[in-house]
């Protein structure tokens, strides 16, 4: 298919990460659309399970992934031990038994296993007669296994060896093999030991020196590295299970708890606290399944982003086949899918069953960072606040915030104004001196000049360090949090949690109050006690109130030397409240989450920006008003264009290279712009193909999505749209994948009303295809008749 600037050869079959190829000619590439059978995104499926003839059905095993094969080794079967290898493969799904030779480890359990190089690396385990109850006994033994050869090989280890162990993580990082936690026989560990996998001969184990939030002791939890960081999630900690998510540095060698604060009231919460599951990393994220969770073997599949520090529950695809709830099974990633093997099922049963789960592979959405760049970079304001009695000054962009803060709207419109009846008044002496001089005030807008000047708006009962805060939140929907616990950031928070009060910005306000109750402790809540009760932060000063009550807080409290200072009114009642706790009362009233960045940029898109346009995007003479801001934020085309040469007129031609998208496509495009809208008819996506690259987009997002649109959602229906579509953006293949389909559904596409409406070469294209299809004999067939 001959296309615009943007495009390039691709097979892949699943939501492809289409790269840009620059070498090509800037006025035609190619692009050649796969029509192949095309893997459902999030579809799991049931594969052949392991016959017993071939391996025992298990649990507590280990799978690895190396090339188009999963391999398993040992486990148990609920009677027995296990040490044999398994092999499927993941082309054929077909199952055998590994060649192996050389003497494999023992039977074992809840050991590790890993792939370094060509090999396979299994560390540790139990070992022992589980039928009998006899020589059980944890174990440090390291075993390579070749996979070229078959080779069984112990790397005897000089020097000091961790302790022995079993229901460790276990991982391999820049060259080495890392081993974290696990049990002993007799408690829980939290060390971390590596050891090179480099040279067996000088191979040696070292311990690792941890810093930072270092896990509970603990074991049966799963790591994964993504992004060069290791994660822990869950596990069993003693008698405590949690389901918090750690991150390991391995540079740095840094301990950090993921914090749940930014998770607002309503989004999707980490999964539930649990063992025995599974966790692997596929591009950005992290995807948990099963385990036990509080007597419970759920089987929803959890999705962790990296990037976004945001949990989802995975919706699996209508044509699934999921696995039931398990624990003690194992998993790993080959290419874009994910392998879940054996573990234990209801009623204590080993399984020998095989899933595969396709995960979906587009880029990820760059909404929140690429207006988060704006702020940062303040290029292209046009809008200045004046705050607090020093008066000082913030930048910023009209778009951004009418679009989030109906408060701060009120006051903008109000200075615009203001503003224009100023200019009103010049104007008109101007217009004494010297005819001609006026300047233009219309359209309930001004029409900004590279010259004019930032609109002005003061602001009194607002500072500068929180305000940007606040700044902040509104182009990113999020708030850099400070660190967790120190007094003086604390206190910044409440004063941002003052100004979302008073500008009603509810999503902001449920940040800050999520933030400052996770960050009350024993030696500030005091100072936030009394801080809540001067700001008149009802709901903070409650929460301060009964921390300082709580039976294992109150002697602590009040012997510190803050108590000694605080202000006779809250000693008194904090008093009272430990002598006579009020009732607690319970709001059956749902919590008020407030509106996204995503759903206030739509609405401002659809009608709400109208007011604050200042630029007109012409297609095919038709203007369509935007936003400088929001378009430069999100395309270097248009951030290059109001930087370097504006059109005098306002006025922006709009095209695709050569081509001019239809006005369907073109909206299509702006929603995407506006709020990452990726949905779309099959026919806009033809158009819109080629836009990421020729609009500077920030990842090939749209152009992923498109593509896989196109792949999936030809339909009879369609057809006749996508091939007009095919056929003005000369996009070869798909008007002969069109015609094709067109051809073999002739009876039901003639029947189409829009049959009528094409053009007559695209009509004689239909005619030419069917007489071409059409064959000798049928063609005799049809004289014989006449």
């Amino acid at each position: 298919m001959s296309w615009f600037p943007g495009a390039m050869s691709c097979k892949s079959k699943v939501a492809p990460s289409v790269e840009f190829d620059h070498s090509c000619s800037d006025s035609v590439e190619y692009l050649t659309l796969n029509f192949e059978p095309f893997e459902t995104a999030h579809r799991w499926r049931r594969l052949p399970p392991c016959d017993e003839f071939v391996g025992a059905r298990r649990s507590k095993h280990t799978v690895v992934a190396y090339k188009d094969a999963i391999y398993v080794f040992g486990g148990d079967n609920g009677k027995n031990m296990l040490n044999d290898l398994l092999r499927f493969d993941v082309k054929d799904c077909s199952w055998c038994r590994a060649f192996t030779t050389g003497s494999p480890p023992a039977p074992r359990y809840h050991h590790s296993a890993v792939v370094y190089g060509s090999s396979m690396f299994v560390f540790g385990g139990y070992t022992g007669d589980i039928y009998s109850n006899s020589n059980l006994k944890n174990k440090n033994d390291l075993f390579e296994y070749k996979f070229a050869t078959g080779q069984w090989t112990e790397w005897k280890v000089e020097g000091r060896l961790p302790v022995a162990r079993s229901a460790h993580g276990a991982t391999v990082y820049s060259d080495k093999l890392w081993i974290f936690a696990g049990y002993d026989g007799n408690a829980r560990l939290s060390d971390m030991w590596t050891i090179s996998l480099q040279d067996r001969e000088q191979a040696c184990w070292e311990e690792i020196e941890q810093s930072g939030e270092i896990p509970p002791s603990c074991c049966n939890f799963p790591v994964a590295v993504c992004r060069d960081k290791m994660f822990v999630f869950s596990g069993q900690s003693g008698a405590k299970i949690t389901n918090n998510l750690f991150q390991f540095e391995f540079k740095e060698k840094v301990w950090t708890r993921i914090p749940t604060e930014h998770l607002l009231r309503g989004s999707p919460p980490p999964p539930q606290r649990r063992y025995g599951h599974t966790m692997v990393a596929f591009e950005r994220h992290l995807y948990v399944f099963g385990g036990a969770a509080d007597n419970t073997l759920p089987n929803e599949l959890h999705c962790y982003d990296v990037d976004s520090q945001t949990w989802e529950v995975i919706q699996p695809s209508p044509d699934s086949e999921m696995p039931s709830g398990r624990l003690f099974h194992a998993a790993a990633v080959i290419s874009d899918a994910m392998y879940i093997f054996g573990g234990t099922v209801d009623n204590n049963v080993r399984s020998g069953e095989m899933y595969r789960f396709q995960f979906s592979c587009y880029p990820k959405c760059t909404l929140h960072e690429d207006y988060g760049k704006l702020w940062e970079n303040r290029q292209f304001c046009d809008l200045e606040f004046i705050l607090g009695e020093k008066e000082e000054r913030v930048k910023g962009h009209i778009a951004i915030v009418t679009a989030r803060s109906l408060w701060l709207r009120k006051k903008i419109t109000q200075a615009r104004e203001r503003l224009r009846q100023k200019v009103k008044q010049e104007s008109v002496v101007e217009e004494e001196v010297a005819a001609g001089a006026q300047k233009e005030v219309s359209g309930g807008s001004v029409k900004h000049s590279s010259t004019q000047p930032l609109l002005e708006v003061t602001i009194r009962d607002a500072e500068a360090q929180p305000f940007k805060v606040l700044m902040q939140f509104l182009y990113t929907d999020k708030i850099k949090y400070p660190r967790k616990g120190h007094v003086q950031e604390v206190l910044l928070i409440m004063d941002v949690y003052k100004l979302a009060l008073s500008f009603q910005l509810a999503r902001l306000e449920q940040l800050c109050v999520q933030y400052i109750e996770a960050s009350v402790d024993l030696q500030n809540v005091l100072i936030v006690c009394e801080n809540a009760n001067k700001l008149q932060l009802d709901q903070l000063k409650e929460h301060c109130l009964n921390f300082v009550v709580k039976e294992s807080h109150f002697n602590q409290v009040i012997m510190t030397k803050e108590f000694e200072h605080l202000s006779t009114p809250l000693i008194v009642e904090i008093v009272r409240r430990k002598q006579q706790p009020p009732p607690r009362l319970y709001s059956e009233q749902p919590v008020d989450i407030g509106t996204s960045l995503v759903q206030d940029m739509k609405a401002y898109l659809e009608g709400a920006g109208l007011e604050f346009c200042d630029i007109t995007l012409l297609l095919d003479g038709h203007p369509r008003p935007a936003h400088k801001a929001i378009l430069a934020a999100r395309s270097s085309y248009f951030e290059a264009m109001f930087r370097s040469f504006m059109p005098e007129d306002g006025q922006v031609n709009i095209s695709i290279g050569e081509m001019v998208p239809s006005k369907q496509a073109f909206e299509s495009m702006l929603r995407y712009i506006y709020y990452g809208d990726v949905n779309m008819p099959p026919e806009d996506s033809l158009y819109l193909f080629a836009a990421p690259y020729y609009y500077g987009f920030s990842n090939n997002r749209l152009q992923a999505y498109c593509k896989q649109n196109l792949e999936m959602n030809v339909t009879v229906e369609n057809v006749l749209q996508i091939l007009e579509a095919a056929d003005k953006t000369q996009a070869l293949d798909m008007k002969k994948h069109c015609l094709h389909i067109i051809v073999h559904q002739f009876i039901k596409v003639s029947k189409l009303p829009n049959l009528r409406s094409l053009s007559q070469l695209l009509l004689l294209d239909i005619i030419e295809s069917l007489a071409s299809h059409i064959s000798d004999k049928q063609c005799a067939e049809m004289g014989s008749d006449i």
